[in-house]
């Protein structure tokens, strides 16, 4: 679909100039960019790449020259990623999910579809389950048992929704999610080993067979509103109360979401993060990829965590951390430092030693 530059300018809240009327297929980077594709180079470091290219209109930064870079229109965007989120909303479609529900398709006669639903083939909507207005379920989908989803969600191939399951609006899962799957939750007769080494940090009696029997989860899970998740993000059940994932989170492809957990507002969990059961994580938080967060630990409001960060304790609010186990990224930086300077003291301890040892004879 074309769009002028001027709608786009006014879909995004920006300002343009030139020939407001030149019609736009899509987005490419500058020397990519074909006639009819809108060139990015919100920043100037991009400008030199606008001569490779044939775009005759681009995204630019604030004041850019747009008539200096051979340009026959242009938007201006003083926050380039910010306009960025608004123009792939404006120019993404989509899965292709036709209107009305797949002649293939499983529903219960229990089950409720909100009006406008768009349903693809082989998708199974199980009993009492609830879908919402304007949803979009594309093929190969399950929705189980007493489910409810809200208006305007939007399921990919493949996604599973677990029984009880309750999500807000506006929610997305990329292909092979997994919501409602159940806890990893086991208990040993006698006491485990682990217990034991938790209490003595270390220290076994002896070590004995142990076995393993399995705790149910009688719990669901609770998601808010505007949630997005990513490819094969696995959300457990809670064991008695809820799994809780808050409005506004997202997570990207491969997360873990243990039983029990708690996830406040508006948190981002990069690739692989892994949170153990019963965490709670507060609102803001962010955590960079194959971060891991401890079982019955809290992570307080607006933490950050670096990339490979394991919180094995509680984490005040407003935190910055990295490392393994965590700490402040000042005292990491300063670890890391003293970390590369060892080869050179490890010398100069040596020489002494030298020195000592001749000093003495």
């Amino acid at each position: 679909m074309a769009h002028t530059i001027r709608e786009i300018a006014a879909a995004l809240g920006a300002e343009a100039a030139g020939d407001l009327d030149l019609r736009v297929t899509g987005a490419a980077e500058p020397k990519a960019a074909r006639a009819d594709q809108l060139a990015l180079a919100m920043d100037p470091k991009y400008a030199g790449g606008l001569a490779g290219g044939q775009a005759l209109a681009a995204m630019l930064w604030a004041g850019a020259d747009w008539q200096g870079l051979g340009l026959k229109a242009a938007i201006f965007a003083p926050r380039g990623r910010l306009a960025m989120a608004g123009l792939t909303v404006l120019l993404d479609a989509g899965p292709e999910i036709a209107a009305g529900i797949h002649p293939m398709t499983v529903i219960h006669p229990e089950a409720e579809i909100g009006a406008g639903a768009a349903i693809g083939p082989f998708v199974t909507i199980g009993r009492g389950a609830r879908i919402g207005a304007g949803a979009r379920i594309a093929s190969h989908v399950s929705v189980a048992e007493g489910a409810t989803i809200g208006d305007q969600v939007l399921l990919c191939q493949g996604v599973r929704i677990g029984a009880r399951v309750s999500i807000g609006d506006r929610f997305i899962a990329q292909p092979g999610a997994v919501v409602g799957s159940d806890g990893f939750s086991f208990v040993t007769p006698e006491k485990s080993g682990v217990e034991e080494i938790r209490e003595t940090l270390g220290e076994r009696s002896e070590i004995r067979a142990q076995s393993w029997t399995r705790i149910h989860s009688l719990g669901a899970v609770t998601i808010g509103d505007d949630v997005e998740i990513g490819a094969n993000v696995c959300i457990d059940r809670g064991t008695i109360r809820d799994t809780v994932i808050g409005s506004g989170t997202k997570l990207d492809n491969l997360v873990h979401i243990g039983h029990n957990v708690q996830i406040g507002r508006d948190c981002l969990l990069c690739g692989q993060v892994g949170i153990a059961g019963s965490a709670r994580i507060g609102d803001r938080v962010v955590m960079g990829g194959q971060c891991g967060v401890n079982d019955n630990i809290f992570v307080g409001d607006d933490v950050i965590a670096g990339g490979a960060t394991k919180i094995f304790t509680n984490a005040p609010a407003g935190r910055v951390l990295l490392g393994y186990p965590a700490v402040k990224m000042e005292t990491h930086v300063e670890m890391q430092k003293a970390l590369r300077r060892l080869p050179r003291l490890a010398a100069k301890v040596a020489e002494l030693e030298k020195a000592a040892k001749g000093g003495a004879e």
